[in-house]
């Protein structure tokens, strides 16, 4: 019997209108809505279906896309579907860690709008992160451990796409020393602040302050952590992995790379956009992903779901 994946996006893929359709026709996905509003005191319909400057700042971002993402997964098992693992890029393992039980869906709006907020004033000036296209990994890693200053890889998100992230000087210096060693592209990213290095390490830990006052579950089924990319089954292990996250590399490569070691067959993106459905093609080619982002994508989905292999 085949096993499914439930995989949640991160930030950057975000757009108005978001989950709108969702909003409009599943009472349940509304309500995710309503109760985001109401626990964090914004209005979130206004933020992700309205034009506005909220929604590409990292505070709001983030709660924005969380919520629509737990409209979409409740949407979605109110159809009577769930599945044997969970995982989420980033922002994204929050949607994975309340899908799995371990944290209740009440107590999750305000962890994420924290995150969005503690992110986005830890280092607000200074720091930078490049998409390095078509190098190896273990050119990446060296030229960031050779050159002075803070710089780091944030993602390993496929086969020839890596993100480096710290400290601006540094992350131009290694973009600068890749390409000079024949890397094909270095694209500058348009982000808030160094994600997922060490300059966010404050960040993490006003974070920590904040889990440790939930009460946790174990995961049940599993959820994998972008840390390890490992399977996270304890509760006990929740709080310190979702802490460090926030200025670790994100190991979304080795998550699949696992996933699909431990017998999973069938992947559903849920979320906005096809990020992590364009980085499964690169990582296996031959793996089927079917993307929840729109209403009308449902029933395609429900058909991928029932079908055998």
């Amino acid at each position: 019997m085949s096993k499914i994946a439930f995989i949640f996006p991160g930030q950057g893929s975000q757009y108005v209108g978001m989950g709108r359709d969702f909003y409009e026709n599943e009472e349940v996905a509304r309500k995710v809505y309503e109760e985001a509003s109401q626990m964090t005191g914004l209005d979130l319909a206004h933020i992700c279906f309205t034009e506005n400057e909220q929604l590409n700042q990292t505070m709001y971002t983030q709660i924005a896309m969380f919520t629509t993402e737990l409209a979409m997964l409740r949407t979605l098992q109110s159809k009577g579907f769930s599945a044997d693992t969970y995982a989420g890029l980033s922002l994204g393992e929050y949607a994975a860690v309340v899908a799995s039980g371990a944290m209740e869906q009440m107590d999750s709006y305000n962890i994420v709008r924290n995150r969005g907020r503690y992110m986005q004033e830890a280092y607000p000036t200074g720091g930078g992160m490049t998409a390095v296209l078509g190098a190896e990994q273990a050119l990446v890693e060296s030229v960031c451990a050779e050159t002075p200053g803070v710089v780091c890889v944030a993602n390993y998100n496929c086969p020839g796409q890596i993100v480096i992230s710290g400290e601006k000087e540094a992350v131009d210096a290694a973009a600068a020393e890749l390409t000079k060693r024949g890397v094909k592209r270095c694209l500058p990213l348009k982000v808030s602040g160094p994600f997922h290095s060490p300059l966010l390490a404050g960040a993490g830990e006003l974070l920590r302050g904040d889990l440790e006052q939930l009460k946790l579950q174990d995961p049940d089924p599993v959820y994998l952590s972008n840390v390890t990319a490992d399977v996270v089954s304890r509760k006990e292990e929740i709080t310190d992995l979702l802490a460090r996250q926030v200025s670790s590399s994100v190991r979304w490569q080795q998550c699949v790379e696992r996933m699909l070691a431990d017998g999973v067959t069938k992947f559903v993106e849920i979320g906005p956009g096809k990020t992590l459905s364009g980085f499964m093609k690169r990582i296996d080619g031959s793996v089927k992903v079917i993307s929840l982002e729109k209403y009308e994508d449902l029933p395609a989905v429900i058909e991928y779901l029932k079908a055998e292999d």
